[in-house]
């Protein structure tokens, strides 16, 4: 049962991070409508091979952090006012722009793998996510740097990430027609993620003091 909760922690919170229209997710689903959902699926491999390596390079990294609370605090204060950045702009500022479409060039299988292996290099977005998700939820002991729980919890991101990106490929053509309302949800969603992250954030902080 807990390493189910190990695998669901991680697979939640990698949806979380990939549902924002960013570089990887819309690259996978234009890839899909121009060529083929299997080089997208392909790409997609490409990306969440990168993005498991992240992960646990992230995790490693938190639970040698959670042994230096001075850190962890500092960082907190860091993340929380960085989430409530987010959490405005996302509830307030964030609109539509329009972007003119680019053709994608029909590539190989493995051109596109490898595609997928290098544009997730370039996005470090895992990277601060993780460390500062696990260092949150460890501070209310809902999160375990045991190496069983780091196992799960990278795997379960893998196949978040990887789901997310199928669900881009495969309902790219209704999204487009949805665009603005998917769009306008979207951004309601990711603010009120963020601003729950915040709340959390904060009430550990005036716990702490």
């Amino acid at each position: 049962m807990e390493v189910f909760l190990y695998f669901f922690f991680g697979y939640v919170f990698a949806l979380i991070g990939v549902i924002p229209p960013g570089l990887l997710n819309m690259t996978a689903a234009k890839i899909s409508m121009k060529e083929n959902r299997r080089n997208a699926f392909l790409f997609s491999l490409g990306v969440i091979t990168i993005v498991g390596i992240q992960t646990n390079i992230a995790l490693i990294f938190a639970r040698y952090l959670d042994k230096h609370p001075e850190v962890i605090d500092m960082l907190q204060q860091v993340g929380l006012g960085i989430f409530i950045c987010i959490t405005i702009y996302f509830l307030f500022i964030a609109k539509e722009k329009k972007t003119p479409s680019q053709p994608i060039a029909n590539k190989s299988k493995r051109h596109r793998f490898f595609q997928g292996l290098l544009l997730a290099s370039l996005n470090l977005f895992p990277l601060p996510y993780w460390v500062y998700l696990s260092i949150t939820f460890s501070s209310f002991g809902w999160f375990d740097f045991s190496k069983t729980f780091i196992t799960y919890c990278v795997a379960g991101s893998i196949v978040g990430t990887l789901t997310m990106l199928i669900a881009y490929a495969h309902y790219f053509n209704y999204a487009k027609k949805k665009k603005q309302k998917i769009k306008l949800n979207i951004n309601y969603m990711i603010g009120g993620i963020t601003a729950l992250i915040s709340v959390i954030t904060l009430f550990k902080i005036l716990k702490d003091m």
